[in-house]
């Protein structure tokens, strides 16, 4: 296929030829005016051709931190019934979700193909395990990611959003769902919740060692309570010989220190490859986005739960979550926008295939390249920095060469 008429990351126009699922040539727009009369495009007959248009070429969104689980994308507004706390809100999640207007298989197809029309060609999604629910949500997960197989990549964490530790059979199900086909195991504030730091983590750890998957922690817990949370993290990582196999998602107390404790975690995840995934979250410490991408940390943009009964917000798209991401982080210069937006598409994808690089500061802009995979978005406007704040509709999607989604319907 060529891509004709496209600015790859609003640079200069270009055609671009894919070839087995790849990147396999970015070359100087043949504009047709300066074409001798009876000339073709370039390429070998019977190529297909798509049109650009003008617009911008970009990598495919990543969303490597949503709960395809727990949705009500698509279904009638509800009231927010949670309360405060992680413990609450699962108790208020567990006592509705059943009770939604369609199941959650048909929810989890349903938003996830919202996310991949929008742009999304990679996915990494929660899927909770507990004595409550069994394995019914992650076998709901894994069914939507089967209808989509051919539209986008998904890795599916088992996640114990209850603990490990609070109600009896909660490791067993968890190695359960390791064994029906999860990708990553997770974990969830090992002090605050399970109040057994070193037994919750070594359960996880024991767990990823045995079954060879990666690991997701989520974060919750202040200050210096989450921080000694990494710290363990961290010590395990080491440990273990698992750089580039495990994750911090949120991390919402890490950066709230000092200077010095700011900096060493920086170059402990630096050193070790341990990733950190945000939902850019308003009125809390923000990441230091700058920082961590000059050191070489791994950082993705996620939706986290999607109109569900722990929150209101969320809507399948994760260009309105990049404008949250730079809004947030008070970014205005054109070069920090873009960032965010390196940081929704290439730095996700980063975390998903270990085997990409690390983005190399705050204007690495890659993913576009001969030998890149052909997940792109085409997309109106004038700019990155433009399309991030305007967020337009006009978008052509395509996954591994092929053309999954166009107007935001899927193809």
């Amino acid at each position: 296929m060529w891509i004709r008429d496209v600015r790859p990351w609003g640079g200069p126009t270009s055609d671009v030829r894919l070839e087995g699922g790849l990147v396999a040539e970015v070359r100087p727009r043949d504009d047709e005016a300066d074409r001798p009369a009876g000339a073709r495009h370039p390429g070998a007959a019977g190529e297909e051709e798509l049109e650009g248009r003008g617009r911008l070429l970009l990598p495919s969104f990543s969303d490597v931190h949503v709960h395809l689980d727990s949705t009500r994308l698509g279904l009638p507004f509800r009231p927010h019934t949670g309360g405060p706390g992680v413990w609450t809100m699962m108790l208020n999640d567990r006592a509705h979700w059943r009770d939604a207007e369609v199941g959650v298989v048909g929810r989890a197809t349903h938003t996830l193909g919202l996310m991949i029309a929008r742009g999304a060609t990679r996915v990494r999604s929660f899927a909770q395990v507990d004595v409550d629910c069994g394995l019914e949500r992650l076998e709901a997960v894994l069914a939507a990611r089967e209808t989509h197989r051919d539209r986008a990549e998904v890795q599916v964490i088992a996640f114990p959003q209850a603990g490990l530790l609070r109600e009896e059979g909660s490791a067993r199900v968890l190695e359960d769902a390791l064994r029906a086909g999860a990708d990553v195991v997770g974990g969830i504030d090992p002090c605050s919740l399970d109040r057994d730091p070193v037994r919750h983590l070594d359960l996880v750890f024991d767990l990823a060692q045995r079954y060879a998957v990666p690991v997701d922690i989520h974060l919750h817990e202040p200050g210096d309570l989450g921080r000694f949370s990494a710290d363990l993290v961290c010590e395990r990582t080491a440990a273990l010989g698992m750089q580039g196999d495990v994750l911090i998602s949120h991390g919402y107390g890490l950066w709230d220190g000092t200077e010095s404790q700011t900096q060493g975690l920086v170059e402990r995840l630096a050193e070790l490859d341990i990733a950190t995934a945000t939902v850019a979250p308003g009125g809390r410490q923000t990441l230091p986005l700058a920082r961590l991408a000059e050191a070489g940390v791994r950082v993705g943009l996620g939706q986290d739960g999607q109109r569900d009964y722990w929150s209101p917000y969320g809507n399948g798209d994760l260009l309105d979550r990049t404008w949250q991401l730079a809004f947030t982080h008070g970014f205005r210069a054109d070069e920090l926008v873009e960032h965010a937006l390196a940081v929704a598409t290439r730095g996700g994808a980063s975390i998903m295939d270990r085997e990409l690089p690390r983005l190399a500061g705050t204007a690495d802009r890659p993913g576009l390249a001969p030998g890149d995979r052909a997940d792109l978005v085409l997309v109106a406007g004038e700019t990155p920095t433009s399309v991030v704040m305007d967020r337009p509709q006009d978008r052509t999607v395509l996954h591994r060469g092929r053309v999954v989604a166009d107007g935001l319907t899927l193809t």
